[in-house]
């Protein structure tokens, strides 16, 4: 089944304002900047986002709060966007935290059908509010839920007309997970080749879990605030 979509745009246009989605990376590391966007191009409003972070100001998902598109956020990160600190301290926006191995294991949890576990982490502190906790070998534990979404936007390095997805080093992050626990997986990437073409041993996300995939038609790539200390003069 062939699943090349001809453009970013083509590739979000059924999406809805109210989803709940899913957006890959780390920082600005792996994110699908096209898909993003497309996203903003389109419109959309009143959306529930789930990344380890907000990206930055003027970039990647920056550009979905600037544009007014999302109404809440679960994620791990959001030391870096300023406006994201604005929305939440006026209420304008709706912020879950999340400890970030908790974070990659709720939408693990959700991908693979398992409605809840429990971890240590967060115990005795806000994390917990609201959450039951149980003891298990004289220790305390949280029950997280599993994350699931309507749409995961996803970045990888290759696809094949199949869907099946290969990653580039620490870009591969949150997305295999995320392509997993969604309803509809959207996967943007820099080459499509042929089936067959693809090494099945560098494979990580099999095709059955992408239903569309589209060639990004230009890279960024930005890197985050980077500070070089110089050295001293002797």
């Amino acid at each position: 089944m062939d699943k090349v979509i001809n453009s970013p745009d083509a590739a979000v246009a059924d999406l809805r304002d109210g989803m709940t989605v899913m957006l890959g990376g780390f920082g600005l590391c792996g994110i699908p900047e096209n898909l993003i966007a497309a996203l903003i191009r389109k419109g959309l409003k009143g959306l529930h986002t789930i990344s380890n972070n907000m990206g930055v100001d003027g970039f990647g998902m920056g550009l979905m709060l600037e544009a007014g598109m999302i109404a809440s956020h679960i994620g791990s990160y959001v030391g870096e966007n300023r406006l994201l600190e604005k929305l939440v301290i006026a209420g304008q926006l709706d912020l879950t935290l999340v400890p970030q191995g908790t974070l990659a294991e709720r939408i693990r949890a959700g991908g693979a059908g398992i409605p809840a576990f429990y971890v240590p982490a967060g115990v005795g502190t806000v994390v917990a509010e609201s959450k039951e906790v149980r003891e298990f070998d004289g220790k305390a534990y949280l029950m997280e839920r599993g994350l699931r979404a309507d749409v995961a936007l996803v970045k990888a390095w290759k696809a094949d007309r199949h869907g099946n997805l290969v990653y580039r080093m620490t870009a591969r992050n949150f997305n295999p997970a995320m392509a997993t626990a969604a309803d509809l997986t959207i996967a943007e990437v820099e080459e499509i080749v042929e089936p067959g073409q693809l090494n099945p041993d560098e494979i990580v996300t099999p095709g059955i879990y992408v239903d569309r995939v589209v060639a990004g038609p230009e890279y960024k790539k930005p890197v985050e605030g980077r500070f070089i200390k110089e050295h001293a003069q002797p």
